[in-house]
């Protein structure tokens, strides 16, 4: 279970240092206890109030630590939408095979592709998110294999999932939305996918890091309604800003979210990747990051899913996996007093998934 794991390194260290303390306070004593003179009983009287004015201040915060008991382990709501992002091979074209030298047989193969729906729809998973990414230079979306697409629709209509593929890409790198002619051509591209797919479900625009006070994504997606007519217009988005991870590029504050809202129909929140070293605040967090969110899309049409972590990446600074894991970013939903008014919940990602993380999920998720 990870949530084993909610005595982090810095509570050990912590209680490493409490016990030094009482070490030295007990060698003080016996120190003081020999001392005849009376300045060197003064000296080591001194020095016995210091070490005992430090364990007390030391010992306290941790103690509170170990003793609050954020977030809540009752099963969350029945909702209509869970999702997950998967990765590229499930539609990917022969290049990106080539390139990254993956066999096709993992993606391509019937039974592969069963496997992996009757998995996800036992699991309450009602929607997933290939991996379509980056988009090229001049704006036009990753190739994809036609035959492959079908074949993955085939197979998705049997379990009554939904297939929405991510596309996008870096911020001013392979996604320039403020450029018109690359949102020209960008555009162009998800109404030829949808044309010769109509059994995709929508799109999902995914545009990272993104500053809020850039006006291009609203552009874009003004300009990929009319192509997405009948679709869902999908976005993953960044959670509002916290004290713990001060970027305002990858935290969009709550008005630039209500407007978004209003741009398209899901927001899929990204909310993660917060630096937090300690669990039960990032448990915390996303108690808050939902009551947030839910007020912020409740005057909307707008879907909202929560996304949550599955994924390792340790050592990258800005993710700490003891923290941030299904088993805490659950804990902290199933807190909310607003959880009800999400859609779903959505995993990042599918390929990092396994047997004790499903058993996790499953756990919270009906």
């Amino acid at each position: 279970m990870q949530k084993i794991q909610s005595v982090t390194p810095t509570i050990a260290m912590l209680t490493f240092m409490a016990v030094t303390l009482g070490i030295f306070l007990n060698i003080f004593t016996q120190i003081g206890k020999r001392m005849k003179k009376d300045w060197q009983k003064k000296l080591g009287k001194s020095l016995l109030r210091i070490v005992a004015a430090l364990a007390v201040v030391l010992g306290i915060p941790a103690i509170a630590y170990l003793l609050w008991q954020p977030g809540s382990n009752t099963p969350l709501p029945e909702y209509a939408n869970n999702a997950i992002w998967i990765g590229h091979g499930w539609m990917g074209d022969d290049g990106w095979f080539e390139r990254n030298n993956r066999n096709k047989d993992n993606f391509r193969r019937v039974e592969k592709i069963s496997a992996l729906f009757k998995k996800l729809s036992d699991n309450k998973i009602s929607t997933v998110y290939p991996h379509l990414c980056p988009a090229e230079l001049n704006g036009k979306i990753a190739s994809y294999d036609s035959v492959q697409v079908e074949l993955f629709l085939d197979i998705a209509a049997q379990y009554n999932i939904k297939v929405i593929p991510w596309i996008g890409g870096g911020f001013e790198e392979s996604a320039r939305p403020a450029d018109e002619k690359w949102r020209k051509n960008f555009v162009a591209s998800v109404d030829e996918l949808l044309k010769k797919h109509p059994r995709l479900a929508g799109v999902q625009v995914n545009i990272e890091p993104w500053p809020s006070d850039e006006v291009g994504f609203l552009k874009l997606l003004d300009e990929l309604r009319p192509v997405t007519e009948g679709k869902i217009l999908s976005v993953t988005a960044y959670p509002p800003p916290t004290r713990w991870h001060q970027f305002p590029d990858v935290h969009w504050p709550l008005f630039y979210i209500i407007r978004l809202a209003n741009h398209c129909d899901q927001l899929a929140v990204m909310m993660y990747d917060t630096a937090i070293p300690l669990e039960k605040f990032y448990i915390k967090l996303m108690t808050d990051w939902t009551n947030q969110l839910a007020a912020a899309t409740s005057s909307s049409d707008c879907e909202l899913l929560l996304g949550i972590p599955a994924y390792d990446d340790a050592g990258v600074g800005y993710h700490h996996p003891q923290v941030e894991n299904i088993s805490s970013a659950l804990q902290g939903i199933s807190a909310s007093l607003r959880k009800n008014e999400a859609n779903g919940i959505a995993i990042y990602c599918e390929w990092e998934m396994d047997e004790n993380k499903w058993s996790v999920w499953r756990k919270f998720i009906r």
